[in-house]
């Protein structure tokens, strides 16, 4: 299966319609309309739209393995949104120096050990 045929799927599933889809996305209409009928896959570019919109994981969507199955090689990172609590904590996390990342990951082990 197809990325775009996954994500009909979902469209289908949760009976979200392509307009609806078009317009919390941005993606215009026409192209998902070109999904279905010219069996084309959506671009690079809208991926990570498409995964928070519809709750499902870049590894999903374009493999269809779940996260937490046993098929294929567990992944190593996050995918994170940089406008998430998390996504602005990576972001102060990655100015701060070297020195100032060692006592934040030590308060957080110590919060953790609580």
């Amino acid at each position: 299966m197809t990325a775009s045929e996954r994500i009909l799927q979902i469209l289908d599933e949760r009976k979200i319609s392509q307009k609806d889809f078009s317009e919390w996305t941005g993606i215009p209409q026409s192209t998902i309309s070109d999904w279905r009928k010219k069996k084309t896959n959506p671009g690079t570019d809208k991926i990570m739209i498409i995964c928070k919109v519809l709750n499902i994981t870049p590894e999903w969507l374009l493999s269809g393995i779940e996260e937490d199955g046993n098929r294929g090689k567990k992944t190593n990172y996050y995918v994170i949104d940089k406008q998430s609590e998390l996504g602005e904590l990576m972001v102060a996390y990655n100015s701060m120096d070297p020195r100032q990342r060692e006592r934040i990951m030590g308060y957080a082990k110590a919060l953790l050990d609580l």
